[in-house]
């Protein structure tokens, strides 16, 4: 069977190149005559998979000096109660965005360990925009402001980076890490979820400033304090060796395909015209407002479930699939990460035009 266009929003479509050069070196990588599925985390070949994934992402994301970069299990959700756990000492009192499924449980689970309130709750519109600057109702004493960046199940994409003046900022970045370039030195703490824009799932990357790591009132759980990843270089147990490895191939197909300046030209075109063929069209329609519009999940709907279902049935069998809305929103949602080739997006732009005509 030939590849088919993946439009899943996590695990999603991965470069075709990645995949390939991982089968070359799947049964003997590198000389060791073993994979790197087999190979012992201490040994020096994982050691240095790992420091060169580090210092790729440093490269890619311009990531400057007094930042650390750790590798942790769990995904975003475990950074959910990570960043609150760790950060909301320094005031007891931290600020929240919500704009979208991920962002709400993030919010929640923050309210477990301190007074977090919401700085604005986008619900009362079922998320189709992102606030503007002046909507956010800000406190100067919080510990951190926390927004996430890209929704993926409502295809919202702030479109500016929030002012908090000296409030710390920190950005949930998992469905858009790399799909641009990001000013890291905006932002206090940043983490991501791999299994979108970086590889495989099963693990999240945390850019965390240095200063961030005040004392912390209470002990935490060992694995759950950011100084014992710090500490141990992102070992502190048997770490996703062979996600690590699959992350350091989908950032060297990156940093040769002109890294993040070229993945936006390269997004922004194909976000482009999938949205012109919705806005063309006279039975889908996307809810979300233009100005906060994702160029990485786009979500659209007939408004009938039935039709919804006839159009997700045929595009599978033209080998375009995984095109199903989150079960909270229904509807299609198509993902066109940075792996989605340009090519998957005109066939999907097509079929959407083909289907009401």
């Amino acid at each position: 069977m030939s590849r088919v266009y993946n439009f899943s929003a996590g695990p999603a479509v991965m470069p075709e190149e990645v995949l390939a050069r991982a089968a070359a070196e799947m049964s003997d990588y590198k000389g060791t005559g073993m994979s790197v599925m087999e190979m012992s985390h201490r040994s020096a070949a994982f050691e240095e998979i790992i420091a060169a994934a580090e210092a790729k992402l440093r490269a890619l994301m311009r990531v400057p000096d007094g930042y650390k970069v750790l590798f942790i299990q769990g995904g975003a959700h475990l950074q959910f109660s990570m960043v609150a756990m760790n950060l909301l000492g320094r005031t007891g009192k931290a600020d929240y965005a919500v704009t979208g499924q991920f962002s709400s449980v993030a919010y929640k689970e923050a309210q477990k360990f301190g007074a977090v309130r919401a700085c604005c709750d986008m619900s009362s519109v079922n998320h189709t925009r992102i606030p503007e600057q002046g909507e956010l109702s800000l406190s100067g004493d919080a510990s951190y402001m926390h927004y996430c960046m890209n929704n993926t199940v409502f295809g919202t994409l702030w479109p500016y980076i929030p002012d908090t003046g000296t409030v710390p900022l920190v950005s949930d970045i998992s469905s858009c890490i790399l799909s641009e370039p990001l000013d890291v030195s905006r932002f206090a703490l940043l983490y991501a979820g791999a299994q979108k824009n970086l590889g495989p799932a099963g693990f999240a990357v945390v850019i965390l400033r240095e200063d961030m790591l005040a004392p912390i009132s209470a002990p935490l759980p060992t694995y759950l304090d950011y100084a014992t990843h710090i500490k141990s270089g992102s070992m502190y147990n048997t770490p996703p060796t062979y996600c690590l490895y699959m992350l350091g191939l989908v950032l060297d197909w990156l940093r040769d395909r002109g890294g993040p300046e070229a993945m936006r030209e390269r997004n922004e075109k194909k976000a482009a015209e999938l949205y012109a063929a919705l806005d063309g069209s006279e039975l889908f329609t996307c809810p979300v407002e233009r100005g906060s519009r994702s160029k990485m999940n786009v979500v659209f709907t007939s408004g009938n479930a039935d039709t919804d279902d006839k159009f997700i049935r045929q595009a599978a069998g033209e080998g375009l699939v995984t095109l199903r809305g989150h079960r909270s929103v229904g509807g299609m949602r198509a993902s066109i990460y940075n792996a989605m080739p340009a090519e998957g997006v005109s066939a999907l732009a097509d079929f959407i035009r083909r289907f009401e005509g």
